[in-house]
């Protein structure tokens, strides 16, 4: 019972913050509740042997949202409409701009700038939630900034 209680603090804590890691790497709320949904289930089942909960979460997130991005069909149906475009005021714009810079990533990349630059990790600490090594990290992000200099103001702003 203990267990399931300090499960239950957990999620009630952190769900928000998870939610928008999810919806940063997946670029839609509705598949970033699933995201989530799915990464607290297997957290629930290896919660009693997990020592740090915060971590672990994370990397399930990107595994998880991995698994789903190799699998290729993202539930999207073609339409011969287009949805009504919501206009932003201009102090998001550029931030939008930024988001979908970044949703154009591939997976692993964009996993790297949202776990070192949205969640403000170190190198060391993404390099263990992504299983890789820190050079892997470190390439991986001067690629994905590579990228991303294409708009010098997209790297200004992910910088602020």
């Amino acid at each position: 019972m203990a267990d399931r209680a300090e499960y239950q603090d957990f999620v009630v804590s952190r769900a928000d913050r998870l939610l928008r890691t999810a919806y940063l790497l997946t670029r839609d709320w509705g598949t970033a509740e699933d995201l989530l949904q799915e990464s607290l289930t297997k957290a629930w089942f290896a919660w009693p042997g997990i020592e740090e909960p915060e971590a672990y979460m994370r990397r399930v997130l990107v595994t998880t949202y991995t698994s789903w991005w190799r699998r290729r069909w993202r539930r999207e149906l073609p339409s011969d409409t287009l949805p009504e475009q919501i206009a932003h005021d201009a102090s998001g714009a550029g931030r939008e701009e930024l988001w979908q810079a970044v949703g154009r990533l591939p997976a692993k990349q964009r996993a790297v700038i949202v776990l070192r630059f949205y969640e403000d990790l170190p190198v060391a600490e993404v390099a263990r939630i992504l299983d890789c090594h820190e050079g892997t990290v470190k390439s991986q992000t001067a690629k994905a900034l590579a990228k991303l200099r294409v708009d010098e103001s997209i790297v200004k702003e992910l910088y602020r």
